[in-house]
């Protein structure tokens, strides 16, 4: 994961040209847009609920009988997109978050969604006609709404890891991180801090960003969280350990505690047995969603611990089981291909 990092756009626009998924999805609250009045609002909210607990299944069926009832409510397809998405069934994602931006154009979140589909769909296919829509998509969202961080996040994010010929740019991401400063100076930390990492190839300035973000202590937790994936992708634990600590202040009973205690262990090579009950607890306790650290990840800690010792057929179980939750996974695969005729 790139968190430990992350937008899905530094792993699909780098694929674009190198053909290699470069991250994961940075874990982010994203805004449940109020949706238009329906004669049946609870189906929906059967829906969401479904969707948060990770079953997009049951979320989609749910949706489609909704769909059928409401036919022209946007918030209708545009949860029907998001469970495709969870599903890497981007065809589809796309096609219903489509129909929720032509059913309610004027949507911020309708159009950061579309432009998060379209980001999936070119992931598979490598294709710059859809990164380019990748852009357009979160442009208009920002421009619906100049309050949508999250949107703004996205545009900095594509900006910065897209190649220019399709619309990538260092200014804008600036621009961006700049903007998002003026309105939420946690976020704006975390925005000016991967422009720091991504642009400037400043990690130095940007810890003093992620350490002002531990400073401000904020009461959701998805910064901590990003503060923690920065530790992770420079493998130092005691840094991990500092943004646990002030997010387990903050709510101690978050089941990505559990994820981030194992990683943490497992990098230090410490407290192995307590890591690798956090690990399968995380995996048993948690919906694996896009905006979380995915259970293919977790899967892929255990067998990192599992290496750590000896245990060298669990752990190629381990990465066969991320690869079967997640075939794209190139740090899978490749673990697994070291370990060779050993893991037999």
């Amino acid at each position: 994961m790139k968190n430990l990092r992350h937008c899905l756009i530094s792993m699909i626009l780098g694929a674009c040209i190198s053909g290699a998924a470069l991250g994961a999805p940075r874990p982010a609250a994203r805004a449940v847009p109020a949706g238009p009045a329906a004669p049946d609002a609870a189906a929906v909210s059967d829906a969401q609920r479904l969707f948060e607990a990770g079953n997009y299944p049951g979320a989609i069926s749910a949706l489609q009988t909704a769909a059928a009832q409401m036919p022209a409510s946007g918030e209708v397809y545009y949860w029907l997109g998001r469970s495709y998405y969870e599903l890497r069934d981007y065809d589809n994602a796309v096609a219903n978050a489509e129909k929720s931006v032509s059913l309610s154009p004027r949507n911020s979140v309708y159009h950061q969604w579309l432009g998060e589909a379209y980001g999936g769909k070119a992931d598979v296919e490598r294709s710059f006609s859809l990164a380019r829509k990748v852009k357009k998509e979160f442009q208009a969202a920002v421009n619906l709404d100049g309050l949508n961080v999250d949107a703004r996040r996205d545009l900095e994010e594509f900006c910065l890891d897209a190649p220019w010929i399709v619309g990538g740019s260092k200014d804008e991401a600036l621009e961006q991180a700049n903007a998002i400063a003026s309105v939420d100076p946690v976020q704006g930390h975390l925005a000016h801090a991967l422009y720091d990492r991504e642009a400037l190839k400043n990690n130095q300035q940007a810890e003093i960003e992620y350490e002002q973000v531990l400073a401000a202590k904020p009461k959701k937790l998805d910064p901590y969280f990003e503060v923690a994936d920065y530790y992770v992708s420079q493998n130092r634990p005691a840094g991990i350990q500092l943004a646990l600590q002030a997010a387990a202040a903050a709510s101690p009973n978050d089941p990505r505690l559990a994820f981030y205690r194992g990683v943490e262990n497992v990098l230090a090579d410490q407290n192995l047995p307590d890591a690798e009950q956090e690990l399968k607890s995380y995996i048993a306790s948690s919906p694996d969603r896009s905006d979380w650290p995915g259970h293919a990840s977790a899967r892929i800690w255990l067998g990192r611990l599992y290496e750590l010792q000896g245990k060298t057929p669990d752990a190629a179980e381990q990465y066969r089981a991320a690869l079967q939750i997640n075939p794209r996974s190139k740090e899978a695969r490749e673990r697994l291909n070291k370990l060779g005729n050993s893991s037999q």
